[in-house]
């Protein structure tokens, strides 16, 4: 008869826990400093490990129980509800949780009020029990970066209790003794109290390279290497004195000598009897180099990087955890290489492997033989420096590994640069745990990125609280998509010739109910960089079709919307159907759409964009390029991409009265555009000059305050005459 489901899964779980060795009367000494740090972490009076039994809850690791008398029936157990979740749990305050308000261990002298806990699991994925803070005062401040370290401790003790599994199914794996096993596959040495062989079955004499008529009368002592005998002879020594080897423990490490001379790594187990008043000892032998190159192995692959041989992220975060437990200074640098994607979209992921390898090796000399390296992730390394206390000497030797990692690598044929960034920080000076120090290397890493290729940053409290107001900068993004908070308003394009309009440029705004109007330099870069970027650039493409689309049906026939692209709508989804949907969607013929692009979007997505830009302008949809004549890749980009228009960028415009330079750039971009037959258009055009000289060089279009500023829809509608019985002309 087979159990259900659920008791089948019950039941599973549990001999996966019974697999740890654990128990009330036996805790795991190692996961002592992941319940103090937790406590410290979170300025929580109690941290604890809770092992789930069937019936029972008992701690592996606690701090701030000392003394304490808690009922920890699995029934009244938080820890218990918490192994059910995927995620933390959290409850702000028990006596409001209706889980929770009669629970023994709120209404009594445990006096609990606030828990978060997060299941802890065996590899096949069985929840064992769960890491827990745990406060008699309620909180509703446990954030969701709160929730993210805890599960970060929660992996450190997961390292933890895997590693005392493996031990304990080391222990575990010895055989029983079997007595009188002459026909046992186990290697089995009877010997006297002279340590003179009695006797071995056919096992022990394999084993050793003998006959199986050989072992009588052979000293036990030339069994094993010489080192080795004075450690053997003194056991024996010790048991005979004793008569008996109750409580003596077996020497580790000692090595068989075989008749050819050759060693392997001995597993002694000792037993022994009086037999008609004389002392017998039975041995029973293993050779246990496969298991221990086997347990080598396993621990090698828990805590390294297989490709690169450097240490694992587990491995890094103990090791690190360790340097910090004792009052001494270490630097944490994490290291994230530039653009490397590239290398193995172009080169192939053999090459991007051992260009992974290379790096690796120069990390590992750069740091010397004190440093830790590990790799964290694809492209992501890290290195610990013990003993460095100086932001200073941090910095530099940041600056020395970037320096090392660029040196030109040569791999199957090709000679690679690649380019690195890096984030330090140093302790004490910066923070006095891992979780904390590597959060502040990820921020001053993510500040060196920020700032530019193969750049080094030192952490400063600033920055900090700039990912604090990020993040509350995304939950105000999040809120302003969901409750349309965000609006267009219009900036007329026209004709230099004769100032009437021929399109608008599309520009998001966003109505803050606190801030008010606030103008994209405000909140593009962190909605640019965030996960909602392609959300509202699709919203504003959608948008801005309707707006043209209506006021083509008011009379302006020939109008035309420009519209800016960002990069993830590439990368999110398809673009080309979007905008084939939304010019369906509002009746808008493709050629009434202009779809500004910018350098920067080229670059980084070159072959995707490429494709997607060639679809769209085959459907007769314009593409712009914004801010032409900034940037370096600009004049190569005309021959290969199907631009229909350049876009001036305004610094020319604005300087071509001052500077003669600027004006020879102007007159050679347009001469450039009229020999690839493209259109343009001058953006920042404010004062009448500007407008004669574009005029005159050959510009077509004009942008900018002398004909308008960006407006919203009625009122452009309003000022361009756009609906009534007769279009007047554009206004500035």
């Amino acid at each position: 008869m087979k159990c259900p489901p659920e008791l089948a899964t019950e039941k599973e779980r549990l001999a996966a826990l019974s697999a740890y060795g654990l128990g009330s009367d036996r805790p795991l000494p190692s996961l002592d400093p992941v319940v103090q740090i937790a406590a410290r972490m979170f300025g929580m009076p109690v941290a604890a490990v809770n092992m789930i039994g069937s019936d029972h809850v008992f701690f592996a690791a606690s701090t701030g129980l000392e003394g304490a008398t808690v009922d920890m029936g699995r029934d009244v157990s938080f820890c218990a509800h918490a192994i059910t979740q995927d995620e933390v749990m959290v409850v702000p305050d028990a006596r409001l949780d209706e889980r929770f308000h009669d629970n023994p261990l709120v209404t009594g002298s445990a006096n609990l009020r606030f828990y978060a806990g997060v299941p802890l699991r065996s590899p096949e994925g069985h929840a064992l029990g769960a890491l827990c803070v745990i406060d008699g005062r309620p909180h509703d401040d446990f954030s969701p970066e709160d929730r993210a370290r805890l599960r970060d401790l929660a992996r450190m003790a997961a390292d933890r209790l895997e590693l005392r599994r493996v031990e304990i199914s080391t222990e575990q794996a010895k055989p029983p003794f079997d007595e009188f096993a002459r026909n046992s596959p186990t290697a089995v040495i009877w010997f006297d109290e002279r340590g003179r062989v009695v006797a071995w079955n056919d096992a022990a004499a394999a084993l050793y390279g003998y006959g199986a008529d050989e072992g009588a009368d052979r000293a036990v002592e030339t069994l094993v290497a010489a080192r080795d005998r004075p450690a053997l002879g003194d056991l024996i020594a010790r048991a005979v004195a004793a008569g008996s080897v109750d409580g003596l423990v077996m020497p580790q490490g000692l090595h068989g000598l075989r008749r050819d001379g050759t060693e392997f790594l001995l597993g002694l187990s000792l037993f022994c009897w009086r037999d008609q008043g004389r002392l017998t000892f039975n041995a029973h032998l293993q050779d246990l180099t496969a298991r221990r190159r086997k347990e080598e192995e396993l621990h090698r692959m828990a805590n390294t990087d297989i490709l690169t041989g450097l240490a694992n992220r587990a491995s890094f975060y103990r090791r690190m955890e360790e340097t910090l437990m004792r009052p001494s200074a270490a630097a944490a640098l994490m290291i994230d290489l530039d653009h490397f994607k590239d290398v193995n979209d172009t080169l192939g992921h053999a090459v991007g492997d051992g260009i992974l390898r290379e790096v690796a090796r120069r990390l590992e000399r750069a740091a010397g033989p004190d440093g830790v390296v590990a790799r964290i992730g694809g492209d992501e390394f890290a290195i610990l420096l013990p003993g460095v206390s100086s932001p200073e000497r941090a910095a530099e030797f940041a600056r020395l590994a970037i320096a090392r990692v660029a040196e030109p690598i040569a791999i199957d044929g090709h000679e690679v640069r690649v380019a690195a960034s890096c984030g330090v920080a140093v302790a004490p000076v910066h923070a006095q745990e891992a979780l904390e120090l590597v959060g502040d290397a990820d921020l001053a890493l993510f500040k060196a990125k920020c700032v530019g290729r193969g750049q080094a940053f030192v952490f400063v409290t600033a920055l900090r609280m700039e990912a604090v107001a990020r993040r509350l900068y995304n939950i105000e993004l999040h809120r302003a998509v969901n409750d349309g908070e965000f609006v267009l308003f219009y900036q007329p394009q026209v004709r230099l010739a004769d100032g009437s309009l021929t399109g608008a440029e599309a520009l998001i705004r966003w109505r803050h109910p606190e801030r008010g109007l606030l103008s994209p330099a405000a909140f593009l870069p962190a909605l640019e960089s965030g996960p909602l970027a392609a959300v509202v650039g699709f919203w504003v493409l959608d948008e801005a079709c309707a707006q043209a689309a209506l006021w083509r049906r008011q009379g302006a026939g020939d109008f035309r919307m420009g519209v800016n692209l960002s990069g993830a709508q590439f990368r999110v989804s398809d673009l080309v159907a979007e905008v084939v949907a939304a010019l369906e969607r509002h009746g808008l013929p493709p050629q009434a759409l202009e779809l500004e692009i910018t350098e920067n979007i080229v670059l980084d997505h070159d072959d995707l964009v490429l494709d997607a830009l060639h679809r769209l302008r085959a459907l007769g949809v314009g593409i712009a390029f914004d801010d032409f004549g900034t940037g370096y890749a600009s004049l190569s980009l005309l021959k290969h991409y199907p631009l229909s228009r350049i876009k001036i960028d305004r610094s020319f415009v604005q300087g071509m009265h001052e500077s003669e330079r600027d004006a020879s750039v102007v007159r050679a971009i347009l001469d450039m555009a009229r020999s690839f037959g493209l259109e343009t258009i001058a953006e920042g055009v404010e004062y009448e000059p500007q407008r004669s000289h574009l005029h005159g060089f050959g510009c077509e279009e004009g942008q900018g305050y002398l004909f308008g500023r960006p407006l919203p829809a009625l009122e452009f509608a309003d000022v361009f005459g756009i609906g009534l019985p007769e279009r007047t002309a554009a206004r500035a």
